[in-house]
């Protein structure tokens, strides 16, 4: 049973009161283990049997006990944390938590989030063989299953008070897998995508540097566009003034240096790296300490700068021993398609996404972009559209590349 459809996932893990609530630091820990965020919320109950700071640890997330805690409030409500999810599970779900379930109680922070949420609920139930069996447990199972609740287990066996029954709760990693079922899988379900945007500055002083005109966008499109096939995506962004999209990781870098060793310390747990940044090609050879100044002395009306040359992050990615699925880009202003297939045959890229970008109408600083993608086989032209359309076909095609690659 594969688990990659955890990645990116958002769960809120409930514990109620009971013995089996040992086993729950575990779940969390597999749970993170394929990706998902963790968030856990505790009754009082279930601290007499296992404490918050140890869910804080394994989940690497603050503990939710309090329905009415103002610090809280404050920075994750409780109508907050009920959108945020996209499954809650409690485990283990008492008889007693069952029952206020099944008649819409809300007394407490984590029967209120079942009542708030639209996420999908699922229960691990753990109790004495005795009340697992006994009729209001069962009609409770029933009412919860009508409203479309899940009951993952339980198991029989051993129980901890030396009854022998129905009762037990599944193990972690079954609970585990039970989660990864209630999502489908995408076109880039458990891979790892990187993706370079924006411009990168490099500092002629401590107050000017030679930049260009990327605004970013199309990068952060295609970012946004990974994750909501599956993927997940870390974004490696030059100066730009873009909010990160939701579910992606980001890295902030200013100078293609700094691109160059961000993308090389995530490239040995890359399937496919993107280099969209308009990654400047030299910079200069020494930076001021101090800001130039203009000497009236001096009456020459020029400066000189030496530049020497930026390592090229895209062929280096592409000429790694195991290397990614890479895609590049060209950005030309003249010969486009030519400039572009000697780019990915001289870089060993995989594909190459190309567009015009003395354009104005696309391209730099637009919300639109025409693109052509070339493979080593095809040619794939997109008229002018929105760029997050665009990253959404641009996805799809490069997913299908990879696909076809193996």
């Amino acid at each position: 049973m594969t688990l990659a459809t955890l990645s990116n996932k958002r769960i809120i893990v409930g514990i109620a009161g009971g013995i089996a609530a040992y086993k729950t630091a575990e779940l969390v820990r597999r749970l993170k283990e394929q990706g998902a965020e963790v968030r856990v919320v505790m009754t009082k109950a279930a601290q007499s049997f296992i404490t918050p700071l140890t869910l804080q640890a394994v989940s690497a997330n603050p503990v939710h006990v309090d329905l009415l805690d103002p610090a809280a409030e404050a920075a994750m409500g409780h109508i907050e944390l009920a959108r945020w999810a996209d499954l809650i599970l409690i485990a283990p779900a008492t008889a007693d938590v069952m029952a206020k379930l099944a008649v819409g109680q809300g007394n407490d922070l984590l029967t209120t989030l079942c009542l708030a949420t639209e996420a999908p609920i699922c229960l691990a139930p753990a109790m004495n063989q005795a009340m697992w069996r006994d009729a209001s447990t069962q009609h409770n199972v029933t009412v919860l299953h009508e409203r479309g609740m899940q009951c993952f287990g339980p198991a029989d066996g051993e129980q901890a008070c030396g009854d022998v029954g129905p009762g037990r709760m599944l193990e972690p990693m079954q609970l585990a897998e039970c989660c990864a079922q209630q999502f489908q899988s995408e076109k880039l379900t458990g891979k790892h995508v990187v993706i370079t945007a924006g411009p990168t500055r490099e500092a002629i002083d401590p107050v000017r540097y030679i930049s260009n005109h990327s605004s970013g966008k199309m990068g952060f499109a295609l970012a946004e566009a990974a994750v909501a096939a599956g993927a997940k995506v870390t974004l490696i962004a030059g100066p730009v003034t873009l909010t990160t999209p939701d579910r992606v990781n980001r890295v902030d870098v200013s100078s293609a240096m700094d691109m160059y060793q961000a993308t090389h310390q995530l490239i040995a747990e890359t399937d496919i790296f993107i280099a969209c940044a308009a990654v400047a090609d030299y910079r200069p050879e020494q930076i001021a300490d101090q800001k130039l100044k203009k000497d009236p002395a001096v009456t020459e009306d020029e400066m000189i700068i030496r530049l020497i040359r930026n390592p090229d992050i895209v062929a280096s990615v592409a000429n790694q021993p195991n290397k990614p699925f890479v895609v590049g880009f060209a950005a030309e202003t003249q010969d486009v398609i030519n400039y572009a297939k000697d780019k990915l045959e001289r870089k060993n890229l995989d594909l190459i996404i190309a567009n015009n970008v003395a354009d104005t109408t696309v391209g730099f600083n637009s919300d639109e972009n025409a693109v052509t993608v070339i493979s080593h086989e095809a040619e794939d032209a997109f008229p002018p559209m929105p760029k997050t359309l665009l990253a959404r076909k641009l996805i799809d095609l490069i997913s299908s590349a990879v696909d076809n690659q193996h």
